[in-house]
């Protein structure tokens, strides 16, 4: 195995890896939900920072398993024609659809969240309602925006090759 695979091979691991520890805090989000209701409704209790915690990791879930559900082939896809064309018309859609729509994307999003996440980092934000998250957790989730551009672009990369091997194998 070459290094360029070894590497792309560390690349899919990683993705998936991360994307299969971040699905887990939908359990914690169950988990926590149902602990705010009852503590709500139960016990006339509540706090702002528990409630902010549950959106908190329902955004690192969408942003974390995005790249690995992309490698999965689970994301969500038009397949209006893409359904009805050949594997090889397809693993030319992928190559294309990777190298000039995801990996700008990707490159896009993390070029424009850096001074966000900078800014956050910077200022020590926390959250804007008394009571809420405090330092570092939203700088924490802000930084989760720009990881998650690297982790797609080097996905696209990788899904591009693929389907680079497929094409010249067919």
């Amino acid at each position: 195995m070459t290094f360029i695979n070894k590497f792309f091979e560390l690349l899919r691991t990683t993705n998936r890896l991360i994307g299969i520890a971040a699905s887990y805090l939908l359990i914690a989000m169950v988990l926590v939900t149902f602990f705010i209701v009852l503590l709500r409704y139960g016990f006339s209790l509540g706090w702002i920072w528990l409630q902010e915690s549950v959106t908190w990791m329902h955004a690192a879930v969408f942003l974390l398993v995005a790249p690995y559900a992309f490698s999965q082939d689970a994301h969500v896809r038009v397949d209006v024609f893409y359904r009805q064309w050949s594997q090889k018309t397809k693993n030319k859609v992928n190559l294309v659809g990777s190298l000039l729509c995801l990996c700008p994307i990707a490159l896009f999003l993390i070029m424009g969240s850096l001074d966000y996440v900078s800014a956050s980092w910077e200022t020590k934000e926390t959250s804007k309602d008394a009571g809420g998250l405090i330092y570092p957790f939203i700088p924490l989730l802000k930084s989760f925006i720009p990881v998650t551009g690297f982790l797609l672009f080097f996905e696209g990369l990788v899904s591009a090759k693929d389907s680079w091997d497929k094409i010249n194998n067919d």
